[in-house]
């Protein structure tokens, strides 16, 4: 998913009866809010053993020359354990028979018609046959040992649901996307989701999910949820979406420094969407989330009026599709875990730095800035956790998910207990 930048409102000034419409649209939504319908899809647990392994899903709409562009690195870096499925999604530039010449070893899955992308990795998260799967754009190019960082993490993050990448874009093109994705503004009307500059060093920080274009995820568990949720048409905040919930159930999303790709920035939506329809595609899409992800109805009420109050404000028309998106009710049941701490953990506040001794204790601890701990406190500790400063409710989430993931790489070792974490003020 990618996030929109703050610019101009959306429309022009409004004349008054354009303002009474906002108005009405607002309050519309305001009372469809309280109206949403209970969750209507009960969670399943995650079932049967694949081999291990890891099955790379390329999504491709008339894009047989990009793919020309990634293939062959992508196969470099694969393990031998591995599989390359191409969705060919509604092309008409001779993917499939180019594939079948040129890669015999790359499976097709091919649609004739165009799918959404939720849609089309979704057939081909139905054909992987192994443990890991990796969904990835075709206009991401990676670099060597994406696929090498991205499994590591699965060893060290128990229960972990996502491990994301690095995203980099061509020299001279600006930063959109850096893979550290957290729920955040610097203004009220900034949208809501952006993307935080990585600090050197920073490593396994939480986030909030990971991009669908370059994202390694447990097999299982993505099918547990029941894979991209098809709602989010044509494209955007499905891989928000699938994060969300994942963690309501435990499962983490980390961000992997070591894993990275270079973004020919939409390469394919831009080719059929303009700038204003994708972004409207992304406002509608978020409040579907808002609607259908987020099971704590006072935190639901709270972001779903930020976000409508942010519309009428910026005079979007994505404000007319609300009440109706309100009223369509959640999707899915209420998760086992705070959802008001996943957002504290995820919402750019924490960053953390793995340690030079692995037999110590980790530490979590204050800090006036997000940046590098000195090598000396490095020494000293398995992994640094960094908080914001005056962030209370970010430390306790950090202190618990911390403890989370000690207690199961104990139960890796075999129940061996490891050294209690270290707090603020500890020596």
């Amino acid at each position: 998913m990618e996030r929109r930048r703050t610019g101009e409102p959306a429309s022009a000034d409004l004349t008054l009866p354009d303002a009474f419409q906002f108005a009405l649209w607002h309050f519309a939504a305001r009372i469809a809010a309280w109206l949403r319908p209970p969750a209507l899809v009960r969670m399943r647990a995650p079932d049967g053993a694949a081999p291990s392994g890891i099955s790379v899903v390329i999504p491709s709409r008339h894009g047989r020359h990009l793919l020309a562009a990634q293939l062959a690195d992508i196969l470099r870096e694969l393990p031998a354990l591995a599989e390359v499925i191409v969705v060919d999604n509604g092309s008409n530039d001779g993917t499939a028979g180019w594939l079948a010449a040129e890669w015999p070893m790359v499976r097709a899955e091919v649609s004739a018609e165009p799918l959404s992308f939720a849609a089309a990795v979704n057939r081909g998260i139905a054909r992987a046959r192994y443990s890991h799967v990796c969904l990835l754009n075709n206009d991401m190019l990676v670099e060597p040992r994406f696929f090498v960082a991205l499994r590591q993490a699965f060893d060290r993050v128990p229960d972990l649901f996502c491990a994301t990448a690095q995203i980099r874009f061509p020299a001279g093109v600006r930063r959109e996307e850096t893979g550290k994705a957290v729920m955040a503004q610097a203004h009220r009307d900034d949208f809501p989701i952006r993307c935080d500059e990585p600090v050197a060093g920073e490593d396994l920080t939480w986030v909030l999910y990971g991009s669908g274009g370059c994202s390694l995820y447990d097999a299982a568990m993505l099918r547990a949820l029941g894979g991209m949720d098809q709602a989010y048409a044509p494209a955007y905040v499905e891989d928000l979406d699938a994060g969300y919930r994942a963690w309501q159930r435990g499962w983490p999303t980390v961000y992997v420094a070591g894993a990275v790709v270079e973004h020919r920035h939409r390469a394919t939506t831009s080719r059929y969407f303009r700038e204003a329809e994708l972004a409207e595609i992304l406002e509608v899409n978020y409040l579907r989330f808002l609607a259908r992800a987020v099971a704590d109805r006072r935190l639901f009420r709270k972001l779903w009026n930020d976000a409508i109050g942010r519309l009428r404000r910026r005079r979007d028309g994505a404000l007319r599709r609300a009440a109706a998106i309100a009223l369509e009710g959640g999707g899915w049941e209420r998760g086992n875990y705070s959802e008001e701490s996943i957002l504290a953990l995820t919402g750019g506040d924490v960053a953390v730095f793995p340690g030079r001794d692995a037999s110590a204790a980790p530490l979590v601890t204050f800090a006036e800035r997000l940046e590098t701990p000195p090598e000396n406190v490095l020494a000293r500790h398995s992994e640094v956790v960094l908080v914001r400063k005056a962030n209370q409710l970010a430390m306790q989430a950090g202190i618990e998910w911390t403890e989370r993931k000690q207690r199961g790489r104990d139960k890796w070792a075999g129940g061996a207990p490891s050294r209690e974490i270290r707090l603020p003020g500890e020596s």
